[in-house]
């Protein structure tokens, strides 16, 4: 399985730590940037590694910011991607088991590197349910159809 991973100045040292992680996990990473704590736009690089989900390039895909909001709004304009801003297992785990979420946003400054480390986990281990969030992923899917091709 490959993983995107990207981030803003004020995600950069997550990213670093958590890309760590997965290789450590045995996961292939692919690092969309930035590579340093220098102030950047985000939408640079977070909407590549949201197009690589998008396209099939990686499976799944963590970006990091400072809230993580700014993240998930971008990478929630790609068509296909699902991401969720998480602060906690719980959070992680209903975003792939309701959502099928294919992109988790963490803030940097809002929770440890313990907790995204262990919502991942978490998230990664996670399945979605179906059944009854199928057919509400597939009315999020019917709301892209009806805008991504305009």
């Amino acid at each position: 399985m490959k993983i995107a991973v990207a981030s803003d100045h004020a995600g950069y040292h997550y990213k670093e730590q958590v890309k760590a992680h997965l290789a450590e996990l045995g996961y292939a990473v692919r690092d969309f940037g930035t590579h340093s704590t220098e102030s950047v736009d985000y939408p640079l690089f977070i909407r590549p590694a949201a197009e690589a989900i998008a396209h099939g390039e990686c499976d799944l895909g963590i970006v990091f910011g400072g809230s993580g909001n700014g993240e998930a709004i971008v990478a929630n304009k790609v068509c296909g991607v699902r991401c969720a801003v998480v602060w906690n297992e719980a959070s992680a785990r209903y975003a792939r088991e309701h959502n099928d979420a294919n992109m988790l946003s963490f803030g940097e400054r809002l929770v440890t590197l313990d907790m995204a480390k262990r919502a991942i986990e978490t998230w990664l281990e996670a399945e979605f349910e179906g059944g009854r969030h199928a057919r509400r992923v597939d009315q999020i899917a019917a709301v892209e159809e009806a805008w991504c091709d305009q």
